[in-house]
């Protein structure tokens, strides 16, 4: 089943991402603000994509020495709602 999930993002730009997951595949991936075009890409890249391959390859992109990234920012989201610690929308 398909849940939806809206995760506040923290030290980047984007503010906001939304995404969708069956527990095995990401879908549906929008950042809110943030560089528009990165955003997209990387939504359009992990479309269908496995959320452990994900998480893997995303979680330790750092942008200019933040510590973090928007790519990081949505592996942490995705672990996060693997995990339990990040509830559904309803």
């Amino acid at each position: 089943m398909m849940k939806k999930y809206t995760y506040k993002t923290h030290g980047t730009c984007s503010r906001l991402i939304t995404f969708e997951t069956d527990s095995k595949t990401v879908h549906n991936v929008v950042f809110t603000f943030g560089c528009n075009g990165n955003g997209q890409g990387i939504s359009a890249l992990v479309e269908g994509m496995d959320v452990e391959q994900v998480i893997r390859l995303l979680s330790h992109i750092d942008c200019n020495g933040r510590g973090t990234s928007c790519p990081a920012q949505l592996a942490q989201a995705l672990n996060e709602a693997r995990t339990g610690k990040l509830v559904p929308l309803k």
